[in-house]
């Protein structure tokens, strides 16, 4: 569901209406499909709002939105220009039998804007101008140009409604165009609007104490950040306080620099999140804010929302927690390479503000260590692999890492969930806050994993629940020495995690309360939360009403940009992967088998890590171990196909 249909449906102001949708909103005025009640605007009885499933018969499914409906069809005529993936207000058809239908009467989002393709010309000489994304023709024209002027392989932007190419991006044999392929597949930004750099400019680039006389005054105490060597923005940092076994995460305070409805704010909840690639990263709020007064940097005041924790001696559970404004002075940035070191050597060589630091936070280590071991006592240690690439200055692969946790990660998460944890117990989890859930799984998706399992010899006698079915598949993945392949098999039968206005608990984490508090200089979801607090705070009954009257679509929205900015992640590191590829062809790898039958899946082992490839080839099984031949490579579409040579060990099956 999208956030504008969200609306619709629960109700709204006018002035809650964003900028991008006042035109589908009048429309439906004049329509006739919205009514006012009780002051809020909402869609009428006979009408529904959803998103559009085109089948390929030609007709349309509008997606249900409780129990007690149904989906509605769309005959071909009466989709009104609708495509797969829009949401569309549709007006029920009231007929005694037959099917729930509907016609509809506007799209109010389309699915896609624009079309990134490229023109092709095939072995027949044929010309086209082909979808990067499927590989189908797709209609596009350019004033005053023949497109076939252009080499093959130039990638276009085109207007999805008329076809009009609305920008000419590059050339697929350049590695550069990749950035501006993958952006704009998935609605990334890089450059902000001029409004947006003139606010931030305007901001104060040092903290003013006199004006800020009613914040906590928490800068004698030693904080410290920690954070992977190339950041350039620090969202948190911590203290512990010893005699009082306390606590303090500090939170950079956004929602006081980034205030509601300015220019600033309207990009930021349109991105979502910062979206990372290997060469750089693509930030939610301007750097002007994000790399310097919002960021947490050392030997400097900065304004922080803090959460205090006060933590059990014997159990290490909370007993007191609050949320409260202040200012910092962090003495002393670390990364997590310097902090991996301090702790393997008990930090003998530290001096001065380093050493008086490493008095609370080699304690603190050895507490968060107890704390992780407590919580996956309720949670899940999923033991999969990510992948980290480099390029070099041509754009082009240069190495891969496998990363993994190491005890400097441990103690900052650790951190950090007590935080988001604390965070969302403030709020009952009945439409009143923003949590960040992940639902138990499904059964028939437990199922089908268990189906897979069996069929390399991994079975599983007896289980309780979903926890307990999970912690079994664990152990025998570790006796059979499979531990981080069966972990992403399971992870990939789980639900994914969102966002959510209502509690419905953490299923990985295994925690009841969760969300998300700790990056607002990154998330939109934790700038929300913090104003929510803050409301919560001063007791701002208007300004609560107002955001828990839009947070179930909000909560929409953030999930979806997550889900944009995770794919545009991705595509950038497979059109990476392919580009080395190509470089490959017709030579012979190791690799291991991940997905088996019709759609087999490998990925190459050796130097380069993390690559999967489409396998054909009959008679593999889940996780064989194999050599493969590289045999093509689609550029556009970063798709590597290879072929099977021969088996490195014995089948499974033959045991």
């Amino acid at each position: 569901m999208s956030a504008f249909s969200i609306q619709l449906i629960n109700g709204c102001l006018i002035s809650d209406i964003e900028q991008e949708d006042k035109n589908q909103f009048q429309s439906l005025q004049q329509l006739g499909a919205i009514e006012e009640i009780d002051g809020l605007w909402r869609l009428g009885g006979l009408y529904r709002a959803g998103r559009m499933y085109l089948g390929k018969d030609g007709r349309g499914y509008v997606e249900a939105q409780s129990k007690e409906q149904r989906d509605l069809l769309v005959e071909p005529d009466h989709l009104w220009g609708a495509r797969n993936g829009d949401v569309v207000v549709v007006k029920r058809i009231i007929a005694r039998r037959g099917r729930a239908s509907g016609k509809v009467k506007l799209v109010i989002e389309k699915a896609h804007m624009f079309t990134i393709a490229y023109t092709h010309r095939d072995d027949q000489g044929h010309f086209s101008v082909l979808n990067i994304r499927t590989g189908e023709p797709t209609a596009a024209v350019m004033d005053g140009m023949d497109l076939k002027a252009f080499k093959i392989g130039t990638v276009l932007k085109v207007d999805i409604d008329d076809g009009k190419v609305l920008e000419v991006f590059g050339h697929l044999d350049d590695p550069f165009v990749d950035e501006k392929i993958s952006l704009a597949l998935y609605e990334r930004e890089d450059e902000f609007p001029i409004e947006c750099i003139d606010e931030a400019v305007a901001v104060e680039t040092i903290v003013d104490r006199e004006q800020h006389k009613e914040r906590v005054d928490l800068s004698e105490l030693d904080f410290c950040t920690i954070d992977p060597v190339t950041a350039k923005d620090f969202d948190d940092a911590i203290y512990f306080d010893m005699e009082a076994h306390t606590l303090y995460v500090a939170i950079a305070d956004v929602s006081h620099y980034v205030p509601y409805f300015t220019d600033i704010d309207k990009e930021a909840k349109k991105r979502g999140f910062t979206t990372y690639l290997p060469h750089k990263s693509f930030p939610m709020l301007p750097r002007e804010l994000s790399e310097n007064i919002c960021s947490l940097k050392p030997r400097v005041d900065r304004l922080a929302f803090v959460a205090k924790i006060e933590l059990d001696r014997a159990t290490l559970k909370p007993i007191k927690e609050e949320f409260f404004e202040a200012i910092i002075h962090s003495k002393h940035r670390f990364n997590y390479e310097d902090v991996d070191k301090i702790i393997d050597n008990g930090g003998r060589d530290a001096t001065g503000k380093v050493a008086e630091i490493l008095r609370y936070l080699l304690p603190l280590q050895k507490i968060t260590t107890r704390l992780r071991k407590a919580r996956l006592l309720n949670g899940f240690d999923f033991r999969s692999e990510e992948t980290r690439i480099a390029l070099g200055a041509d754009m082009l692969l240069k190495s891969t890492t496998i990363e993994t946790g190491t005890p400097s990660h441990s103690l900052v998460e650790e951190c950090m969930l007590l935080a988001n944890q604390a965070s969302a117990k403030r709020f009952d989890g009945d439409g009143d806050g923003i949590f960040r859930i992940h639902e138990p799984p499904q059964l028939s998706r437990t199922e089908a994993l268990l189906s897979e399992l069996a069929a390399i010899g991994l079975f599983v006698e007896s289980y309780e629940d979903s926890p307990s079915l999970i912690r079994a598949i664990q152990k025998e993945a570790d006796r059979m020495d499979l531990a981080s392949e069966v972990d992403a098999m399971v992870i990939k039968s789980l639900r994914r995690a969102s966002y959510g206005a209502h509690n419905a608990g953490h299923f990985g984490l295994g925690y009841s309360h969760y969300s998300h508090f700790t990056s607002p200089i990154r998330r939109y979801a934790d700038l929300i939360l913090h104003r929510l607090i803050k409301a919560q705070l001063s007791d701002d009954k208007e300004e609560m009403e107002y955001l828990l009257r839009n947070i179930e679509p909000l909560c929409a929205r953030v999930s979806d940009l997550e889900r944009e900015a995770t794919k545009c992640e991705w595509d950038f590191r497979d059109r990476k992967f392919a580009r080395w590829a190509q470089t490959q062809k017709g030579m012979f790898f190791e690799a291991e088998v991940i997905e088996a039958g019709e759609s087999a899946k490998a990925v190459l082992l050796g130097d380069i890590k993390g690559i999967t490839v489409n396998l054909k080839g009959d008679g593999v099984m889940l996780f064989d171990k194999i050599r493969v031949m590289i045999t093509e490579v689609n550029i556009p579409q970063a798709i590597v196909m290879v072929e099977l040579v021969n088996k490195l060990d014995i089948d499974v099956m033959e045991l």
